[in-house]
């Protein structure tokens, strides 16, 4: 299980760097789908990847409220993480996608935030 994690780990920091480039580009060109996607991308992976770290199968939650819930459960460090920016939480990430330029900054902000988040845990590298 610790194979699935760096992978889910190394996936989720490749869709924040995509994501990075994509929001730095100019509002015009801006492609809010991207952002969007990515940064649920990066949440969830994260998210999966510190549940199979601790030997847990994390397929049997589908929502990032449900893995941020165990999570906590395992390490209630996680408590430190802020996603309320994420309005998807909830839902299956496969029905929500936000177009909202602003709203799509505040979640890239939570994935960058979550990311930081887990070096200064030394959970990633």
């Amino acid at each position: 299980m610790k194979t699935k994690a760096t992978k889910l780990f190394d996936d989720a920091a490749a869709k924040l760097n995509q994501a990075k480039d994509e929001i730095y580009k100019p509002k015009e060109d801006l492609v809010s789908f991207l952002v969007c996607k990515n940064s649920q991308f990066v949440i969830e992976n994260y998210l999966k990847g510190y549940l199979f770290k601790n030997n847990i199968d994390s397929n049997s939650y589908h929502t990032i409220d449900e893995l941020y819930t165990k999570c906590k459960e395992i390490n209630k460090k996680f408590e430190k993480v802020n996603l309320s920016a994420l309005q998807c939480t909830s839902k299956d990430l496969e029905t929500r996608v936000c177009t909202d330029t602003d709203k799509v900054c505040s979640c890239f902000n939570a994935a960058e935030s979550f990311h930081n988040f887990l070096k200064h845990e030394k959970i990633i590298d």
